[in-house]
């Protein structure tokens, strides 16, 4: 009984994600609109609203709303639409049989998850590295970098042109292979947490943990908040594996 209950479940985890997939289709433009809209709008809200908790627990202060600027809120409000912007792009390319995601519940889960943040942190590193190293810096990104101590609003001071460029190296990602489904929700999730967790301005996580053989890979709170009080190191986001292979890691800045 315990195999066939099994089946059971996994047929009705990929009934239910299909089903829920070609519902959006039948959706119109504006409504599809407003809901990647609200999608993107609390997904700021948990970074802002969970960021301020993790500060209070580990510290005792937090980043209150009145601590934030007036053009913090505008360019979130600008990135929150671009966001939005590039997420519909991808539905419509999906729609389109452009993208094709496979739905299958099996090991391409996690291997495709891997390879998914492998990939965008090196596309995302090269991206970093490049307007790091040029005039780009001073045009786009020095806006991003005015927080040498980072606040998790700041996840979302971005320049429009660098928002829109992100989203094209995801969208080209997903247009060069056929991800699963889950892996890719799984990668956005973990996405929105790397972010958070990269601005939070101190790092929640103990010393012991972060020197564990494998967690020295992972891009920690310090790991990013180090990128911002000097921007010629460690420009990865989730990992310093490519900043380990290309040397420009640090360890203490």
């Amino acid at each position: 009984m315990k195999p066939c209950h099994n089946h059971c479940i996994l047929w009705l985890i990929i009934y239910h994600m299909q089903s829920f997939l070609n519902s959006l289709t039948q959706l119109s433009t504006p409504l599809l609109g407003m809901i990647f809209v609200l999608e993107n709008i609390l997904i700021a809200v948990f970074v802002v609203a969970c960021g301020n908790i993790i500060q209070k627990r580990f510290t005792g202060n937090v980043a209150t709303l009145r601590m934030y600027q007036k053009n913090d809120w505008i360019l979130c409000c600008v990135t929150i639409l671009l966001n939005t912007t590039v997420t519909y792009a991808g539905f419509w390319l999906w729609k389109q049989r452009v993208i094709i995601f496979m739905t299958d519940v099996s090991i391409s889960i996690m291997t495709d998850f891997i390879l998914l943040l492998l990939s965008m942190d090196f596309l995302m590193y090269v991206f970093h590295y490049v307007i790091h190293k040029t005039f780009l810096f001073r045009v786009i990104h020095s806006l991003h970098h005015q927080s040498a101590d980072p606040k998790p609003i700041d996840l979302f001071i971005l320049h429009p042109i660098e928002t829109l460029s992100f989203g094209g190296l995801w969208l080209m990602l997903l247009l060069l292979y056929n991800f699963n489904i889950y892996a890719v929700m799984a990668y956005l999730i973990a996405n929105v947490i790397f972010g958070m967790i990269g601005h939070l301005g101190i790092e929640p996580l103990p010393e012991r943990i972060r020197n564990n053989r494998l967690m020295r890979y992972v891009g920690s709170s310090t790991f990013h908040h180090q990128h911002h009080q000097n921007g010629d190191y460690n420009l990865g986001f989730y990992t310093s594996v490519w900043d380990r292979v290309f040397g420009t890691y640090r360890d203490h800045i």
